[in-house]
């Protein structure tokens, strides 16, 4: 606390100063708003933080899921498909509940994985890869000499939001490519076998 002197002209002649109190601080109104906007900045901070966290959890949760689902890509991919030698392994990928519809040329079936990230005990993550393969001609028409097929892989993951277990949302990471068949008969390539 300060005692100023206040000096104050009087109309009559002028009397020498008066005292007047005055005192430096804050009143409680603006003590009560510094506390609750430092509060809100500083909540404002640690929400950042915990979103970027949970952010970068499930973008790991994205690149493994479509890791799995690039692994099941490749495994149909290397399989043989030689029209020529009437060799066709790409169906026997070991798929669960697997089939063939003759109708449209699609082989379809899925298969489980656990999903590879940091895990202890039993709080693993499953993912399922659905897997479709269907044959097609290049213009429509079963007589073209060339065959391909679309393979595509759907990779669906739950994240759970850092222990929200009963509203683990679903997502879905998909990765589709075509391939040719191989022609590995090298009397239809025109080439003479030794």
């Amino acid at each position: 606390m300060r005692l100023r002197l206040n000096c104050q002209d009087e109309p009559n002649g002028g009397q020498p100063a008066r005292f007047q109190r005055q005192e430096d601080g804050l009143t409680l109104v603006e003590l009560l708003v510094s506390i609750v906007l430092v509060a809100v900045v500083f909540g404002t901070i640690v929400n950042s933080y915990i979103s970027s966290a949970i952010m970068a959890e499930w973008t790991g949760y994205s690149l493994a899921a479509q890791q799995i689902g690039v692994q099941c890509l490749e495994q149909s991919r290397s399989a043989v498909w030689d029209i020529a030698l009437g060799k066709y392994e790409i169906t026997n990928m070991a798929l669960i509940n697997s089939s063939w519809n003759a109708s449209n040329q699609t082989y379809t079936g899925y298969t489980t994985n656990i999903l590879d990230v940091p895990y202890k005990g039993t709080n693993y993550v499953m993912v399922t890869n659905f897997i479709t393969i269907q044959t097609i001609y290049e213009n429509n028409a079963s007589n073209v000499p060339v065959q391909l097929q679309v393979i595509r892989v759907d990779t669906v993951w739950p994240f759970n939001r850092w222990g929200n277990y009963s509203i683990a949302a679903l997502y879905t990471n998909s990765i589709a490519t075509y391939i040719a068949p191989d022609n590995r008969d090298p009397s239809t390539l025109g080439v003479q076998g030794n």
